[in-house]
C-alpha cells in the first residue's frame, strides 16, 4: 500500500531499522563487555602467563629440545615434571595433559591442552554432548566434557593424592585452554564436591584457571563455583561468547564466520531474561578475568589491561564480529598478551611493607567473598533457575564435604546430610581408590543409578571430521 501511494513508509521503517541494527554489531567491540568491571589484582592473575606457558609446552614433542618456546622459554623445569602424557596414551578419552610440581611457587598443577584439529576423538568428545538430559549438582553441563574429566580423574586420581600428601602446603591447579579448559573446569566442580576422594584436600587450596574458556556449564553452577574456578578471555574470543553448542561451532569450522553472524543474529532477536531463565543453557565458567587491548576504530593495539568480575547478566552474551575473533583464541596470543598485562601491573604496584602486604592479601581475599556472594544473590534476584542465595554465615566458615551446599535432581537446595546418596566420606587409600565415575554418578542420579559412566565415549551418531 505504501508503495502504490507513492510513500513506501513501512519500507523505509524496516530500512533504517535494520541499518540501526547492523551498525550497533559492527560497532560492537570486545571491550564493552567488560566496561562497567573492575581492574584485577596483580596477585589473582600472576599464576595466568605462567599457567599458559605450561599448557603451551604440551604441544612440544620433547621439552629439552623445544621448537616453539615462546621468549624466555616455558618456564618448566624437566626434574619437576611429574607425567607428560601424548595422544597415544590417553586413547583419544581426553587431549594431551601435563602434571608438574612448581616448587617455586609451592603448586601442582595439571595442564590439559586444547582441541587438535586433527584429531577425530577430541571431536567426539564434543559431539558426546547430552544436553537438557541429565542434572550435575542442581545445574546442566557439556556431558562429553564431564566424561572426559571422569576418565582423566580416575586415571591420575592416585598421582594427585600421592603428591598432595607429599607436598601438603601446596595449591592444586587445573588448567587447560579451549577443549582441555572445560575439562579441567569440570574436574574442578567434581573435586569440590569430592574432596575426601582427593586426599582430603581443603577447598581453599583447589583453584582453576580456564584459558579461552568453553561454555561447558549452566549459569547456577558458573557463579556457584566462582570461589574457585577463574576463567581467561583475550578481547573478541569466540569461543567463550557464543552459546551455540560445541559440535556445531567445531563441525562448521570451515564456515566459522557464517555461524557467527547467525548466531550473532539469533542472540541480538532474544531477550536477556529468556536467555538467564533457560537452564540448559551453557556458560564459560568461574570468575571471568578479560584482557582488553583494542579500542572502537583502531587498527593498533593499545596496551592491555585486565578485567575481573563475578558477572551474572550480560556474561559475554554478544559475539563480536571481528577479524580477531578466531586469532584471540590462540594460546600464543592469550600468552603474550597477559604477560604484557602482568609486567603493565607489576609496574604500578607499590612496593610495600610486609604487614602492608599482609593487610591488603586479607583485604583482597575479603573483597572476594563479598564479590562471590553479591553475585549469587544477585542470580537469585534474576530468577536464574536452580541458583540460591546463600545463608548469613554460610559463606564465612570452610566449607567440607559434610556441610558442602547440596543440590537435588531438581536443583533444590537440600541440607548436610539430607541426600539419599551422600558422597563417600571414606578418604582413599592405596588399596581402595575412588571410582570418580560412581561419585559422578551419584551427583546426576540423588535418587537413583540408572546411568553409568564408562571409559570409552559412547558411540557417536554424528559422523566425524576427518
Amino acid at each position: 500500500m505504501s508503495i502504490a501511494c507513492g510513500i513506501p513508509l513501512l519500507e523505509c521503517v524496516y530500512l533504517v531499522g535494520c541499518l540501526k541494527w547492523a551498525w550497533k554489531r559492527c560497532a560492537y567491540i570486545g571491550a564493552y563487555d567488560s566496561d562497567s568491571w573492575e581492574l584485577a589484582n596483580y596477585e589473582d592473575f600472576e599464576p595466568v602467563p605462567r599457567i599458559c606457558r605450561v599448557i603451551m609446552a604440551i604441544y612440544e614433542d620433547d621439552l629439552s629440545r623445544p621448537l616453539w618456546a615462546p621468549p624466555g622459554g616455558y618456564g618448566v623445569k624437566l626434574e619437576e615434571v611429574v607425567k607428560k602424557v601424548d595422544y597415544q596414551e590417553t586413547d583419544g578419552n581426553t587431549p594431551p595433559y601435563i602434571i608438574y610440581v612448581d616448587h617455586e611457587v609451592q603448586d601442582i598443577i595439571l595442564a590439559i591442552r586444547g582441541l587438535n584439529l586433527g584429531k577425530n576423538r577430541d571431536y567426539a568428545t564434543l559431539l558426546n554432548n547430552r544436553l537438557g538430559r541429565e542434572m550435575f549438582d542442581g545445574g546442566y553441563v557439556h556431558h562429553g566434557l564431564l566424561k572426559a574429566a571422569a576418565w582423566l580423574l580416575d586415571r591420575e586420581s592416585g598421582t594427585l593424592v600421592e603428591l598432595i600428601n607429599k607436598y601438603p602446603e601446596y595449591t592444586v591447579t587445573f588448567a587447560g585452554h579451549s577443549l582441555g579448559s572445560g575439562i579441567a573446569a569440570l574436574m574442578t566442580l567434581v573435586v569440590a564436591k569430592n574432596r575426601k576422594s582427593l586426599g582430603n584436600i581443603s577447598r581453599d587450596r583447589l583453584r582453576c584457571f580456564s584459558i579461552a574458556p568453553a561454555r561447558c556449564m549452566s549459569l547456577n553452577l558458573a557463579i556457584r563455583y566462582a570461589d574457585i574456578i577463574n576463567s581467561v578471555i583475550l578481547q573478541d574470543d569466540f569461543l567463550p561468547r557464543t552459546a551455540t553448542p560445541l559440535q556445531d561451532i567445531f563441525g562448521a569450522i570451515f564456515c566459522l564466520p557464517c555461524v557467527l553472524c547467525c548466531r550473532c543474529v539469533l542472540d541480538t532477536c532474544t531477550s536477556e531474561s529468556k536467555k538467564l531463565k533457560d537452564p540448559r543453557r551453557l556458560y564459560a565458567p568461574g570468575k571471568m578475568y578479560h584482557i582488553v587491548e583494542r579500542k572502537f576504530c583502531s587498527c593498533s593495539r593499545y596496551p592491555p589491561e585486565v578485567k575481573s568480575s563475578v558477572p551474572v547478566d550480560g556474561r559475554f552474551e554478544h559475539v563480536v564480529l571481528s577479524c580477531n575473533a578466531t586469532s584471540d583464541h590462540a594460546i600464543t596470543e592469550i600468552e603474550q598478551e597477559s604477560t604484557k598485562a602482568l609486567e603493565l601491573m607489576k609496574e604500578n604496584l607499590v612496593e610495600a611493607p610486609v604487614e602492608q602486604k599482609m593487610v591488603r592479601k586479607l583485604s583482597i581475599a575479603r573483597d572476594h567473598r563479598q564479590e562471590y556472594k553479591a553475585a549469587m544473590e544477585k542470580a537469585v534476584t534474576l530468577n536464574v533457575p536452580h541458583a540460591f542465595s546463600p545463608s548469613d554465615g554460610s559463606l564465612d566458615d570452610e566449607e567440607t564435604d559434610e556441610n558442602a551446599i547440596v543440590v537435588d535432581a531438581k536443583g533444590n537446595h537440600i541440607q548436610p546430610g539430607g541426600e539419599k546418596h551422600s558422597m563417600d566420606s571414606k578418604s582413599p587409600t592405596t588399596d581402595e581408590p575412588s571410582n570418580w565415575n560412581k561419585l559422578i554418578d551419584r551427583l546426576f542420579h540423588p535418587s537413583s543409578n540408572s546411568f553409568k559412566f564408562t571409559s570409552k565415549p559412547d558411540t557417536i551418531r554424528q559422523p566425524l571430521l576427518s
